[in-house]
């Protein structure tokens, strides 16, 4: 018997570059999976556009809509659980969330720098690796890791690094992490679909 897709939630605050990792990964099929749901954190972002290009269901739901994190996370986990996803991918997704406890290790995120370093609030998307050039850091790259209460902060799952070159801009660096991102992300959910993950206090273990 064929081993099922694994279905993902994926949500989205920008263009949708990691969303469209996944649906090029899964029309090659080096991913086996599906993704049920995207949902988006504002409207008229070009992720929104990719994944109605796909076919794919997608709500917007936004912060600013609802008074506070629990109630806006409410939201976002029953949409995850009426779209019945196994795993929720955050791709470029800036707004914080609390995990039920239901949903604890089954929420994965990726960050453009090697986590714990250029982590935390206020730092996405062009702002890390203009962080990285102005610290003159010589290696960067990214991390998956599960979510927690807090940014950046839960369990590493995988890494992947890259050099920094002394000719490098903010958008160059960008370019060559986010080459390294299209592998570790859909690497990470082939481990968690084949059962290979375990979490252990701040360690993720790989069997």
């Amino acid at each position: 018997m064929p081993t099922p897709p694994i279905q993902l939630a994926v949500l989205v605050s920008g263009s949708g570059t990691t969303l469209q990792n996944f649906l090029d990964c899964i029309k090659s099929s080096s991913l086996n999976a599906k993704v049920n749901l995207v949902i988006a954190s504002k409207p008229g972002i070009a992720g929104i556009d990719r994944a109605k290009a796909a076919g794919l269901r997608t709500e917007i739901v936004e912060r600013k809509k609802f008074p506070g994190v629990p109630e806006f996370s409410h939201r976002i986990f029953g949409l995850c659980d009426e779209a019945r996803a196994d795993l929720v991918c955050l791709a470029g997704w800036l707004s914080l969330l609390e995990v039920p406890e239901k949903w604890g290790g089954k929420v994965m995120n990726i960050h453009p720098a090697l986590l714990p370093s250029f982590g935390g609030p206020g730092l996405y998307g062009q702002r890390v690796h203009q962080a990285v050039l102005d610290h003159g850091a010589k290696v960067s790259g990214c991390t998956v890791h599960f979510v927690d209460a807090t940014y950046d902060t839960g369990p590493i799952i995988l890494q992947r690094s890259c050099p920094v070159l002394d000719s490098d801009t903010p958008q160059s660096l960008a370019h060559r992490i986010f080459e390294e991102e299209k592998i570790a992300y859909p690497e990470a959910i082939r481990l968690y679909q084949a059962g290979k993950l375990r979490i252990a206090g701040r360690r993720v273990f790989v069997s």
